[in-house]
């Protein structure tokens, strides 16, 4: 491993509503319905390099410790015939972050089908709070953007689990096309992604089906309602929004589905193309689907075979 310090949609809307009670509160506080497996040290092949998004310290960095540190994991494939590169955001409610389930695994089987992958390591809370999280996202956009022809890539993407379905609806709502006058060359770089890929997404802010820990664990205690506005990415689709594909289970009381289908309604009301998949069973957390994290329903191993035609058409 080389380390380098371099830089019709209304009738689902209609009968989930029905399903799930609208006062209902869902909390990240609650034991996970699928075992968190993550262990303390990354499995399988390592990755290719490791760079600190900002070498020379990152801005808002409260100290000097590894987790003060945002980096990115480059993974890259023997061969990419699509020229294309996955940023990948793992979930872990915005407290910790699910780097082998949700990070490497995901680098892996992305690797295996010729594609290259970027795991984001980017700060958490109870520490770091918005725009920390965003502007980590939007750094490692740059910096992959910045070095497109060394990785190989014309495409780049972004795929985010729970929180990191968060943090990847946002950097694909609140994207800008970079700052020409800039200093940081990096920052002349378009932050947009190219594409979507949403597992099992928190997205809303406020409202009944928000995730209360992520909102705590990004905004704090006490969040202005100005930024819960903000940061629901479902109020900030445009006609511009990238192609997004989102995948979620219907009984997830984490992240619950209206989350996901909240976001799909406004990508059709918009016009952006979407493809959703959702399953009836199978809670929060299930990753790849695999067998190991999906007792709840084995069922869930097809959704990458449905992701993988969906990259394809890109």
């Amino acid at each position: 491993m080389k380390i380098r310090y371099a830089l019709s949609i209304g009738a689902i809307c209609a009968s989930l509503l029905t399903a799930m009670a609208p006062s209902q509160t869902f909390s990240a506080t609650a034991p996970p319905q699928v075992p968190n497996t993550t262990p303390k040290v990354i499995t399988g092949t390592p990755p290719n390099e490791i760079d600190l998004l900002w070498p020379q310290g990152a801005p808002g960095a409260l100290g000097t410790d590894d987790t003060d540190k945002p980096k990115l994991l480059v993974y890259l494939p023997k061969d990419n015939p699509m020229h294309m590169g996955v940023l990948i955001a793992p979930g872990g409610s915005y407290q910790h972050l699910s780097l082998q389930k949700e990070g490497a695994d995901v680098a892996h089987w992305l690797n295996d089908h010729g594609i290259a992958a970027f795991v984001l390591e980017y700060r958490i809370g109870p520490h770091y709070h918005h725009p920390i999280e965003l502007g980590d996202a939007q750094r490692a956009l740059r910096l992959v953007r910045s070095r497109s022809t060394e990785f190989g890539i014309t495409k780049l993407g972004m795929l985010g689990f729970s929180a990191g379905g968060h943090l990847t609806a946002t950097a694909g709502t609140l994207y800008d096309a970079g700052n020409p006058t800039a200093t940081d060359p990096l920052d002349r770089q378009p932050s947009r992604p190219d594409f979507l890929v949403l597992g099992y997404p928190v997205i809303t802010m406020d409202g009944p089906y928000v995730n209360a820990g992520s909102r705590k664990m990004l905004l704090g205690d006490t969040p202005d309602p100005a930024l819960l506005e903000l940061l629901s990415p479902e109020k900030h689709v445009t006609a511009q929004t990238p192609p997004t594909f989102i995948y979620a289970t219907t009984d997830d009381r984490t992240a619950p589905v209206m989350n996901s289908v909240m976001f799909y309604e406004a990508l059709v009301k918009n016009g952006v193309p979407a493809e959703m998949h959702l399953f009836q069973h199978g809670g929060h957390g299930s990753g790849l689907g695999t067998v190991t994290v999906s007792q709840t329903n084995p069922a869930l191993a097809a959704w990458p075979s449905l992701l993988w035609p969906w990259l394809q058409a890109r």
